[in-house]
């Protein structure tokens, strides 16, 4: 009896992108981190910065940014992803560790 051949996978669709800015990696001390930029005519709703513990109001020019590798075992990094005001952003490293 012949072999039947395994039907080749589909390839998983592209995640949807998020709108607005420029993404790139950073490296950083805790990681490689995927950040983008976004403006302030593509933020329309508030977000509270991990940093600061502020809101970030509708508008305002901030950082998204979520590791490379994810640190749970359910999802991607994409779920880890964190709204930072621009200046919290770049001072995390000088931050206080809670």
């Amino acid at each position: 009896m012949p072999r039947r051949r395994p039907r080749p996978r589909r390839p998983e669709p592209p995640q949807r992108p998020l709108f607005g800015g420029h993404q790139q990696v950073e490296e950083w001390p805790d990681g490689d981190w995927v950040v983008r930029k976004l403006t302030g005519s593509t933020s329309t709703k508030p977000y509270r910065c991990p940093g600061c513990d502020q809101l970030i109001p509708p508008a305002t020019p901030h950082v998204v940014a979520w590791p490379v590798d994810p640190s749970s075992f359910v999802g991607t990094g994409l779920d880890e992803r964190r709204h930072w005001h621009n200046g919290c952003w770049r001072a995390r490293d000088r931050r206080r560790r809670r």
